[in-house]
């Protein structure tokens, strides 16, 4: 039972944390006082029987009238308030599942059972970020075994919807990351759903690279579908390219993403329970996992790419999963676009079969669609690349695209940043080096992947010979500021960008 002593009436501030729940009170405040309430203290908060959790900002100033408090955009949506609502107070108790993430910080090995407690735990609010990150860290040092990976993507699992199409074979892919313009998706399913599979694509937004699937793709379609919405489209047109944090498949997932990102942390256990968790919440059964290999892309070396491949295959066994893993070169990006427009224009270059078009994005993403048309049966073994470039080449993929953007919403066109900045070469050569990492920074710089315009288009790729001013690549933008910011670490930086040879 909440006393009145710990009530207060709620004014509506308006301010935005974008996910994150904040509730803001007085320092001077009753509650405060009586109650030892500091500053980032977690409390639970409770407005018309409904309850968050929520951390404490205090504040010093004459905002909030003695016996009011707020809340943060997030926590007042989805609290349904209202202004002049009460609001009860209460203490959070000390989150039990927490001593298995201190255990996991010694170097001891967490059971089903743990995982189940801490992904029950975070899905609910329970962690505060500085709990999130000592989870992550402690997960961070690819100290999983294989039996630990399963226990954490079957409670990712365990904790969120499912989907579930009745179908003996329901197919879907990802890529490990680390490989700019790599934006296949949008080709593949358009080819697979082209063929008469099922392919319900429920994709991320950017956690540390310039553009995420669900990024890209939200410069052609509507990406944040909710559940029906997603049985709707993929009940007509066979597939469907969405964003999975607006339909919750592993909530726990998305708010760890959220830490990763700040920590620009992706570990392999975790990331091999994100990916898989997430396949298995969309109702897959077979799925195709590419592996790009690189020196400055995520997976540095074969021997590390075969170790991986061993955990996705003996992880997807033990979770009823048909997996199988493609090994492919991530030496330099893939296509000309890096940041979300950029990339979707590849996209419709080569769904358009437009002249000029990338090649090397035609050739990865027909590669992993006829992978998947092998494993589900629709190709021999070794013809199913020539069996994807066939729905390409004909159109037919294209005709498949447009009609999915119609079913999620309508298509439209992506549109590249106003602001450029051409990049030409300081002497001729020929290009033996492109860096990822670099690349892919200075178009985080220019604002991708907020600003959807923003980015990074190439003219030139490796083993290619450039006179001195020939163009090397155009940094796109949408603010002179961040304009600025990819500038001045492109000239920082520049010799170790692309070198030539």
């Amino acid at each position: 039972m909440h006393h009145t002593s710990n009530t207060l009436k709620l004014k509506h501030l308006g301010i935005d944390t974008q996910q994150e729940y904040f509730v803001y009170m007085r320092s001077d405040c009753h509650i405060c006082i009586s109650e030892g309430f500091e500053a980032l203290t977690r409390l639970e908060v409770t407005v018309k029987g409904r309850t968050i959790i929520a951390t404490l900002n205090v504040l010093r100033s004459d905002l909030l009238q003695a016996g009011e408090a707020s809340l943060s955009e997030s926590a007042w949506k989805v609290l349904q308030a209202e202004e002049s609502d009460t609001i009860i107070f209460g203490h959070l108790e000390p989150v039990r599942s927490m001593s298995h993430v201190r255990a996991k910080m010694y170097g001891n090995r967490l059971d089903e059972e743990a995982f189940m407690d801490i992904i029950s735990d975070v899905s609910e609010g329970k962690y505060s970020n500085v709990e999130l990150a000592a989870f992550i860290t402690a997960c961070a040092s690819n100290n999983f075994n294989a039996t630990e990976i399963v226990g954490l993507t079957k409670a990712m699992v365990a904790i969120g919807a499912k989907l579930d199409w009745e179908q003996k074979i329901v197919v879907d892919k990802h890529c490990v990351g680390g490989l700019p313009g790599n934006r296949t998706t949008p080709i593949v399913v358009s080819i697979i759903a082209a063929a008469g599979l099922t392919i319900p694509k429920t994709s991320s937004r950017a956690i540390t690279s310039p553009a995420g699937t669900a990024d890209t793709m939200e410069t052609m379609a509507p990406v944040d579908l909710s559940l029906e919405e997603i049985r709707r489209v993929v009940g007509q047109e066979g597939g469907c390219i969405v964003w999975g944090g607006a339909v919750k498949l592993s909530p726990a997932d998305d708010i760890l993403i959220k830490i990763e990102k700040a920590l620009d942390i992706d570990s392999t256990g975790q990331m091999i329970a994100s990916v898989l968790s997430k396949k298995i919440a969309a109702g897959s059964t077979h799925v195709v996992i590419d592996i790009p290999v690189g020196k400055t892309a995520k997976v540095r070396s074969q021997e590390e790419a075969k170790k991986l491949e061993f955990c996705f295959r003996t992880v997807g066994r033990k979770i009823g999963l048909a997996i199988k893993v493609l090994i492919t070169d991530g030496s330099q990006p893939v296509g000309r676009g890096i940041g979300p427009a950029l990339e979707a224009l590849d996209v419709l270059a080569v769904l358009r079969q437009e002249k000029n078009f990338p090649k090397d994005l035609a050739e990865r993403a027909t590669l992993i669609a006829g992978s998947i048309l092998e494993i589900a049966g629709k190709a021999s073994t070794g013809e199913g690349q020539a069996k994807a470039l066939e729905y390409l080449n004909a159109g037919v993929a294209w005709k498949k695209f447009k009609a999915i953007c119609a079913a999620q919403g309508g298509f439209r066109e992506p549109k590249a940043g106003r602001l450029q900045y051409e990049v030409k070469a300081p002497t001729k050569g020929r290009i033996v080096e492109i860096d990822n990492r670099r690349l892919a920074k200075v178009a985080k710089l220019s604002g991708a992947p907020s600003r959807l315009g923003a980015g990074v288009l190439l003219h030139s790729k490796t083993g290619q010979f450039l006179k001195k001013g020939d163009p090397m690549f155009t940094i796109f933008a949408e603010t002179p500021g961040e304009l600025s910011y990819s500038i001045v670490y492109l000239e920082k930086e520049f010799n170790e960008i692309i070198r030539l040879g």
